[in-house]
């Protein structure tokens, strides 16, 4: 791809995405457009934070980004299958942000920092916790 090419495709994905955010686009929908772009389009975002509430109920082990389905690199339990201390519960609010398509970092006021990795080929989570 020349160089001129690969300027094209950041442009327009960038007012594809920008278009998205004007009229009210979902995180999906965003997510779609980034992965309509070529590869090297895709390579050149940078990492996207956004407001979220972590499901923390059995501990923190795994997280749904968009339709992406992303698992703790370090699970966290208080060894009963609930958070460790000083985490809320039910849900953690914080913000999850997405250094790449296959890895994210959840952080939040407390200062807890959770890295999760994709998981390829998932389409539900690993387990269902009530």
């Amino acid at each position: 791809m020349t160089q001129i090419a690969g300027q094209r495709a950041l442009t327009l994905m960038a007012l594809a995405l920008a278009a998205g955010v004007l009229t009210g686009c979902s995180e999906a929908d965003a997510d779609a457009e980034v992965a309509k772009a070529p590869p090297s389009a895709r390579a050149a975002q940078p990492a996207r934070a956004m407001p979220f509430e972590l499901y923390t109920h059995c501990g923190i082990d795994e997280a749904r980004i968009g339709s992406t389905y992303f698992e703790a690199k370090t699970p966290l339990s208080n060894g009963a299958g609930s958070p460790p201390e000083g985490w809320d519960n039910p849900y953690q609010r914080g913000t999850m942000t997405l250094k790449s398509p296959t890895e994210a970092v959840f952080t939040d006021d407390a200062g807890h920092e959770v890295t999760f990795r994709a998981r390829p080929g998932a389409d539900a989570f690993k387990r269902l916790c009530r």
